[in-house]
């Protein structure tokens, strides 16, 4: 059923396939041959989502990684949201200009795109040193619901993701849905747990993470704990570490309930966001 939120878009349920996979090291031939069997497992869904780097695993050695935008792998991506009629999005390493960007894109089954470059940049890992940051939000919408994608280290950033106060005659906030794709290591699982629920809360928004499984090509080992969270904290699905697709359908009326009844949005704090 479909219902009108405050700033009178038409909200229907969104149907999303979590893919938790096991991707291959370097290898992305068969990446593609491996996430695109399991990406034809899903039948009817609005979106499929697919973890951080999903042809490459997250990995330094950009030579090795790194694709461009008119490479194979963006070509594959839009010829399977062709095939299922869905939109998929996760993010590749993409070579620009001379620049690395750990991108994500969200295809679309017209063969459309839009793209988001990872804000937060994991020092830890060096990724600072060998890729560019992106400086701008992205929100997209389908069906409906506003939605905000993001890369892994994104996470840790509540300002960054923060749902921007608007206008109450436009529904208050600029998203209804974030996301999350990530290579989150099986070390930090506490953190991506803890922190995909309090962005829920904090933001009166559902919340979903795609998180891969098994062990990468440094030897760093992977929980998977891909989740989807509902606006007061609620886990609605969370998976374990081995591969597994599931989909769900979000409903839009739990989550316009609580903003009607629990307005926190109007009392949050305005502030201007720059770029560096």
């Amino acid at each position: 059923m479909s219902v009108v939120n405050a700033s009178q878009h038409v909200m229907s349920p969104l149907t999303v396939s979590l893919v938790q996979g096991a991707t291959r090291w370097h290898d992305p031939a068969a990446n593609r041959e491996y996430y695109g069997a399991l990406v034809r497992t899903v039948k009817g869904s609005d979106l499929i989502v697919l973890p951080e780097t999903f042809l490459s695993g997250f990995s330094n050695d950009t030579a090795l990684s790194a694709d461009t935008m008119d490479g194979e792998g963006v070509e594959w991506l839009r010829a399977l949201a062709i095939e299922t009629g869905s939109v998929i999005c996760g993010s590749l390493a993409i070579r620009e200009n001379g620049t690395v960007y750990n991108r994500l894109l969200w295809m679309r089954p017209d063969g459309n795109f839009a793209q988001y470059d990872k804000r937060h940049l994991f020092r830890m890992a060096g990724e600072h040193t060998r890729y560019g940051g992106g400086s701008e939000r992205l929100i997209v919408e389908l069906k409906g619901w506003r939605i905000l994608p993001q890369v892994c280290y994104d996470l840790r950033f509540p300002v960054w993701l923060r749902n921007r106060r608007l206008a109450e005659a436009t529904g208050g906030m600029d998203y209804d849905l974030v996301l999350f794709v990530a290579n989150w290591p099986a070390p930090r699982r506490h953190p991506w747990r803890t922190l995909l629920r309090a962005r829920a809360m904090e933001n009166l928004s559902y919340v979903i993470g795609v998180n891969r499984v098994g062990v990468d090509g440094n030897d760093l080992p992977y929980a998977g704990d891909s989740a989807v969270i509902d606006p007061v904290g609620e886990t609605l699905v969370e998976l374990g570490a081995l591969e597994q697709v599931i989909t769900v359908v979000l409903d839009p009326a739990p989550l316009l309930t609580h903003r009607e009844r629990f307005p926190a949005w109007m009392d949050s704090d305005e502030f201007t966001l720059h770029a560096d």
